[in-house]
């Protein structure tokens, strides 16, 4: 029997029986996070996503839809995101190996000589946005120089939220505006434009939401008190020096990884490449260290052996005299993501489910009846890609779907396929990190190790981004449409 035969004779899902599943994740994720705080990323957050699963599973098969099909829509959708699962293991592994070889405490040691607190915030978008622009990559961003830069603001004595905000708001700023971003190429794809149309289009709209980000974060360092910070500033640098041999070889694995994604090699085998440097140089520079890691080897060969596996698999710390050192040198390894994927899995098991029962499509299709204006037709589109962003947890069916769905009525209405494409972006992309479950959410908060809802609040640039494209729609300004004899070409 083939998928086609197997729908034959299916129900359409009504409106209540497409939101009821929805209602129901919302009310549970909103009771983990009462209930269990911080700790919702340990289990309870993935029954309930598998919960809501099941309910949408019972609605799909009183539709008449076959086990097999539903079965079918989450193995599909669990696929689309192995490629965010291996990259995970990757970073974990990458984090592992910068911190034992000195990597990490290096870029913090030379950035508290170079940063003060005034400018911190500020700057930490804007070295975030240029790695991610030259790289392509919001993820390989934050998992290198956003590590750091999160070190050296938290011995800044910032608060760990507003410092994952900036780096966040930049790093997506700049894989929204790089021509080497999947996200970015994917968006003109399902819209129907050119990547260098797509890009200058956004700028419209990314231009004035980043610079709006870049004065918060500006006005902001400057109501932070800079002396406690300044007066422990001398201590960390002591405690550092004192357990690493820190020396600006190092920042040679970096260089080396974001050289080797700037032209073009996958992220897996780049963020491998780097796991590997970084153990190499552990061995060259940090042996020291291998008998506090490594424990319970026999021989040299043996602890430094088994000091980098660990590293790469399982969380280690390095012991100073210092407290808050001792806070950023900890990782956990490839183990540490173990929750993050557990999570993306479930999450992508609701919206396999979603998708096959027709409930994601039955969803969208009420919105666009509301779509009537120019502004309501691209605020549509937003609450569409936020509404798949929640639901299929998945930053790419965020495009993907709303691009098929919206690209016919754009045309249809006379609008350029820019329009569509730039909405795509501004509101599908860069909110997916603003949701836990999310698979950008989920693995940024794991990366970070800070909690999605505690650095949601200062991602300005994220959320600013969708409501900037609505406005521009709104007040009709820079809206592309066809020329009669365009609309006329396009009929033929």
């Amino acid at each position: 029997m083939t998928e086609k035969d197997s729908l034959l004779g299916t129900k359409k899902p009504s409106l209540f029986q497409s939101l009821l599943p929805v209602v129901i994740l919302i009310i549970l994720l909103a009771s983990n996070v009462q209930l269990f705080g911080d700790d919702t990323l340990s289990g309870s957050n993935q029954i309930a996503l598998l919960l809501a699963a099941a309910i949408a599973g019972v609605i799909a098969i009183r539709n008449h839809h076959e086990w097999d099909h539903i079965q079918k829509g989450i193995v599909k959708s669990i696929s689309s995101a192995m490629g965010a699962i291996l990259i995970l293991f990757m970073i974990g592994a990458l984090a592992g190996t910068w911190l034992l070889s000195g990597v990490v405490p290096a870029m913090i040691y030379y950035g508290l000589k170079i940063l003060n607190p005034t400018i911190f915030l500020f700057a930490a978008c804007i070295v975030s946005a240029l790695v991610s622009l030259a790289t392509g990559s919001s993820w390989s961003t934050i998992a290198t120089v956003g590590i750091a830069l999160l070190g050296i603001g938290k011995a800044l004595g910032l608060g760990e939220g507003v410092i994952a905000g900036a780096i966040i708001s930049g790093a997506y700023f700049g894989d929204k505006m790089s021509p080497m971003s999947d996200t970015t190429n994917l968006a003109p794809a399902m819209a129907g434009t050119d990547l260098f149309t797509h890009i200058r289009y956004m700028a419209y709209t990314t231009g004035p939401s980043i610079s709006i980000t870049l004065v918060i974060f500006l006005i902001w360092g400057f109501t932070i008190p800079a002396q406690a910070a300044s007066n422990q500033i001398p201590q960390i640098l002591s405690a550092i020096d004192g357990a690493f041999n820190i020396n600006p070889f190092l920042f040679i694995v970096p260089v080396v990884v974001i050289w080797m994604i700037v032209k073009k090699v996958p992220a897996l085998p780049a963020l491998l490449a780097g796991s590997l440097l970084g153990a190499l140089f552990a061995l060259i520079f940090q042996p020291q260290l291998f008998e506090e890691v490594g424990a319970g080897g026999n021989g040299a060969f043996e602890t430094g052996y088994m000091a980098i596996m660990r590293s790469m698999y399982t969380k280690i710390s390095i012991t100073t005299e210092n407290p808050v050192v001792n806070e950023l040198l900890t990782t956990g390894g490839m183990a540490g993501m173990l929750n993050t994927i557990w999570l993306i899995i479930t999450a992508m098991i609701f919206g396999g489910v979603m998708e096959a029962g027709g409930m994601l499509q039955r969803i969208a299709r009420e919105i666009i009846r509301f779509a009537h204006s120019t502004g309501s037709l691209v605020a549509s589109t937003a609450v569409t890609c936020g509404f798949f962003n929640l639901t299929a947890s998945d930053q790419y069916l965020a495009i993907v779907v709303p691009g098929r769905m919206f690209r016919t009525t754009y045309r249809d209405r006379g609008f350029k396929p820019e329009l569509l494409s730039r909405t795509l972006e501004d509101s599908g992309t860069v909110t997916s990190v603003l949701i836990p479950w999310n698979t950008c959410g989920a693995t940024q908060s794991t990366v970070l190790g800070v909690a999605t809802m505690t650095y949601l609040p200062f991602c300005f640039f994220n959320i600013i981004s969708p409501f900037m494209t609505i406005t521009f729609a709104y007040l009709n300004i820079k809206i592309r449409r066809f020329s009669d004899d365009d609309q006329e070409k396009l009929a033929a």
